[in-house]
């Protein structure tokens, strides 16, 4: 079962969304039935959380990637292009004599 576990963790399946209860709940599960220990479980625990939150910020990252790949592929300004913009406009309002503004 703690193999299954570790398996599950490195493939960042699930354990990325599961709340640190669930994580504890079946570590407790584990310990019940001699398969872990119960000073080995707390450190288990950890060890599933971080594995856990290093799974999801890869996720996070790789859909941001594509995200913005997408975007940028059907021509859909970003937020620093929007913000370069306005500062080339304000840099141009700036340099407009008093005479010339409408």
């Amino acid at each position: 079962m703690r193999d299954m576990i570790h398996r599950a963790v490195s493939l960042g399946l699930g354990l990325a969304v599961a709340s640190k209860e669930q994580i504890e709940k079946a570590v407790d599960e584990l310990v019940k039935k001699g398969e872990v220990s119960r000073a080995e479980s707390s450190e288990f625990i950890e060890e599933l959380l971080s594995k856990g939150s290093e799974a999801k910020q890869k996720m996070e990252d790789m859909v941001r990637e594509r995200v913005q790949t997408i975007l940028g592929e059907q021509g859909v300004a970003t937020k620093e292009d929007i913000e370069r913009l306005e500062r080339r406009l304000a840099a141009l309002e700036a340099v407009q004599s008093p005479g010339e503004q409408s």
